[in-house]
């Protein structure tokens, strides 16, 4: 009995990689919808075009044509927070500007993320001491991925939203806090 039990369920295995390559022919991918999804956002990502001091430059040149964000499909820099997903904070934040940035980081849709692009938006940078700089955004916003440099170079912003895209299709990998 034995025997003949092996004998079946190789035949019904057979069958089974027989029909699975059959729908395979026939172009039909059998996935979840979880990982479409996970495949739709990380790969149409709309930054909100925000830039607030030299790094801004720097993201700019990002989507200019020697660099091209567009082959990755970030290429659609939204106006309006309500259009976009993901902010990049470009720059030194101020104590002045934190209020607007928290302001256009809760009009965003979710799901939302945040780049903080550069040492200034990461720590402070060259002005932690000053009395008007904020040490950091992610004391005031929570963060997904920070690209150091001063400034960083638009391949890094490049790597840094790569990284995000990576995030995004594999969350259990993300350490993010709210």
């Amino acid at each position: 009995m034995e025997e003949g039990s092996i004998r079946m369920e190789i035949n019904i295995l057979q069958t089974q990689e027989e029909q699975e390559n059959e729908l395979l022919q026939k172009n039909i991918i059998l996935t979840s919808f979880d990982t479409v999804l996970k495949w739709a956002r990380s790969n149409s990502l709309w930054p909100l075009s925000s830039g607030l001091a030299c790094c801004a430059i720097e993201m700019m040149s990002a989507a200019a044509a020697r660099f091209d964000l567009s082959r990755f499909g970030y290429e659609v820099f939204r106006a309006s927070p309500r259009q976009a997903d993901l902010l990049i904070v470009a720059g030194t934040l101020t104590w002045a500007m934190a209020g607007p940035l928290k302001r256009l980081y809760e009009q965003m849709p979710e799901p939302k993320y945040v780049i903080a692009m550069g040492s200034c938006a990461n720590s402070g940078g060259p002005f932690a001491d000053s009395y008007s700089v904020v040490p950091g955004v992610d004391k005031i916003i929570p963060v997904d991925v920070y690209i150091p440099g001063c400034p960083p170079r638009p391949e890094a912003l490049i790597h840094g939203m790569l990284e995000l895209k990576r995030k995004i299709k594999h969350p259990e990998a993300a350490r993010r806090k709210i």
